[in-house]
């Protein structure tokens, strides 16, 4: 039995200018060789071509990154010349704030508190390992995490301490305001202090709990501190006499006014004029029997008279 005969293919090659056209007859494995190693070859072009393709991104990628890197690396060095800037703002912080302190009568902060700001962050947080492994730009990020916790814990410290400073300052100055400190009037000490002394109109001897100030009839009388009027009345001996109230258990009163200027409950300050000099009750003249009581105790008011140089 006879093979069948292998199918086979002419290819005409036909020249573009003069010439003798040419027949190439092809069998079928040489066509299906040719077309293997062009599939071959297509195949070899399209990896090679996917490659270049791939490795072009990469680079432009790689590229990319390192643009970043340098913008986060030039990013990470600014702040950290900020750090130093705000760093030594902080130092000045700290001085004014020991300063405030002693001013406000506190200690200044221990030593050992002020260092609660110095070192690594408290705690822990999951960037640290991994900003470690991530060469100089990672550790130099690390540094700027550690300096940022380390200035927020020093603040923190600050606001407390300075909270604390204010704080101390408002209620030395709010007792200042209420304590007496000037002469209520203007005029010259005609009878003073004493724990026994002669009546000059009974003869009789008895305690003066105050100062007698000599001064022109109508003169003013000012509030040596800050206080609330508590009473306005007629007493038998002092006539027209005002009390004022100032606050942890002072107390002050004027006695022989013509004329008190504020009603009961009536808040007052340093300086504010509250009544006029006059003779009304037992008096021999117009002044001011000027009294100052601490703790229910009598206290010679010279001792609440400043001079004015320090008085506000």
């Amino acid at each position: 039995m006879s093979k069948k005969a292998e199918r086979r293919w002419t290819v005409m090659v036909v020249p573009h200018g003069s010439g003798t056209s040419r027949a190439v007859e092809l069998s079928q494995t040489v066509v299906k060789v040719l077309a293997g190693i062009g599939s071959v070859v297509a195949l070899a072009f399209l990896v090679l071509g996917a490659a270049a393709i791939s490795r072009g991104v990469n680079i432009t990628r790689s590229r990319a990154l390192e643009n970043e890197n340098r913008l986060l690396a030039e990013e990470v060095q600014r702040m950290r010349e900020r750090l130093v800037s705000l760093t030594d703002t902080m130092n000045q912080f700290s001085q004014r704030e020991q300063e405030l302190r002693l001013l406000a009568g506190l200690t200044p902060t221990d030593a050992s508190v002020q260092r609660a700001g110095i070192g690594g962050p408290a705690g822990a947080w999951s960037e640290r390992d991994s900003l470690s492994a991530l060469g100089s730009h990672g550790q130099a990020a690390l540094a700027a995490r550690v300096d940022i916790d380390a200035l927020s814990r020093r603040a923190d410290i600050l606001v407390r301490s300075l909270n604390e400073a204010y704080g101390s300052l408002a209620k030395q100055r709010e007792r200042l305001a209420a304590t007496p400190s000037i002469m209520p009037t203007r005029g010259w000490i005609s009878s003073a202090f004493a724990a026994m002394r002669v009546h000059p109109i009974l003869h009789l001897a008895r305690p003066h709990e105050g100062i007698d100030v000599t001064a022109k009839m109508g003169a003013e009388i000012e509030a040596p501190a800050a206080g609330i009027v508590t009473d306005v009345k007629w007493e038998e001996g002092y006539g027209n006499m005002l009390t004022l109230d100032h606050g942890g258990g002072v107390v002050t009163r004027y006695a022989h006014c013509s004329t008190i200027l504020v009603a009961r409950g009536k808040r007052v300050k340093r300086g504010d004029v509250i009544a006029k000099v006059g003779s009304t009750g037992l008096s021999t003249g117009p002044h001011l029997h000027y009294e100052v009581w601490v703790n229910g105790h009598a206290i010679d008011p010279i001792k609440f008279v400043m001079p004015d140089a320090i008085v506000d």
